[in-house]
């Protein structure tokens, strides 16, 4: 089996709209029209299609059936598990037996100007005329944007609350699970942390993409290898050894970015709760008194 090239790809996506009077405007986004992505075999096309009314578009054999034979198909606005944002679109996610992948909404061609503009898009079809002129696409978009004092503010207080309230307890609890969604929460503050230093250090006109998945290519090396080092295994030494790793990591971004800005970065609460996390990790399982 041959996995369908772009052009092939682009071709049905095209057609379909052609075919149907319904669809006004086709417009392609994400990666695929991302000058600043090397692309690779596993890239989805992200499309959308702006349509006069959506509810003809929930037939699944009569759209998924245009495209080729799909391995599995998820219908997101009908899902009561993560469902969609139900504004007044219908999405489609399709993986195909080939290789290949569309995510594809059908929007109502009212909620076209409500959207907010995404520079990363091109647009395939306009049946009508009604989109302005685009300018070539890029990240704008998604450029990483400035921490106001506020925003600094609360990501650190996340941040040392998380580390100093909820960790302790769940770290001597030995509940892992619970534990491990919790080191997620504060690798979130992490993340945003690191870019707020990456716009300082190198400039906010970039983006780390979703999910911080491009972050290893703003980082030095040194600073992604300790990055790395904040992800552990089941054991709980190597957990307690990667919470050390994210906090040392958070507090230097952190000074760093605060003294850019003239943030006051809060030293004793983080100092105060990796006291408190290290005293709580010698504590018996079976202690009565945390002191």
């Amino acid at each position: 089996m041959k996995t369908r090239g772009e052009e092939e790809m682009l071709a049905l996506v095209i057609s379909f709209a052609q075919a149907d009077d319904h669809i006004r405007v086709v417009v392609l986004n994400g990666s695929r029209v991302n000058p600043n992505v090397k692309g690779d075999i596993f890239q989805d096309y992200d499309v959308i299609y702006f349509v006069t009314d959506v509810e003809p578009f929930r037939d699944e054999a009569r759209i998924v059936s245009h495209f080729g034979v799909p391995v599995v198909v998820q219908k997101v606005e009908d899902q009561v598990y993560r469902p969609g944002s139900g504004d007044g679109r219908y999405t489609y996610n399709i993986q195909f037996v080939d290789g290949n992948r569309i995510d594809m909404g059908f929007v109502a061609i009212e909620e076209m100007e409500r959207r907010p503009a995404d520079s990363l898009t091109r647009v395939l079809l306009d049946k009508d005329e009604i989109l302005p002129e685009l300018d070539e696409p890029s990240e704008q978009s998604y450029f990483l944007t400035e921490p106001t004092q506020h925003w600094y503010d609360d990501c650190c207080n996340t941040f040392c609350f998380t580390f100093g309230s909820h960790i302790p307890k769940i770290f001597w609890r030995r509940r892992l699970p619970l534990l491990k969604s919790h080191i997620s929460r504060l690798r979130e503050d992490l993340v945003l942390m690191l870019g707020w230093y990456v716009g300082v250090t190198k400039g906010f006109d970039r983006s780390l993409g979703s999910e911080a998945r491009n972050l290893v290519d703003h980082l030095e090396p040194d600073d992604w290898q300790e990055f790395e080092r904040t992800y552990a295994g089941a054991a709980y030494d190597d957990i307690f050894e990667s919470l050390l790793v994210i906090h040392q990591m958070f507090v230097r971004t952190a000074q760093i970015v605060g003294r850019h800005y003239g943030y006051r970065f809060p030293a004793q609460d983080s100092d105060g709760v990796l006291a408190f996390l290290k005293h709580v990790r010698q504590l018996s399982p079976d202690a009565e008194s945390i002191y």
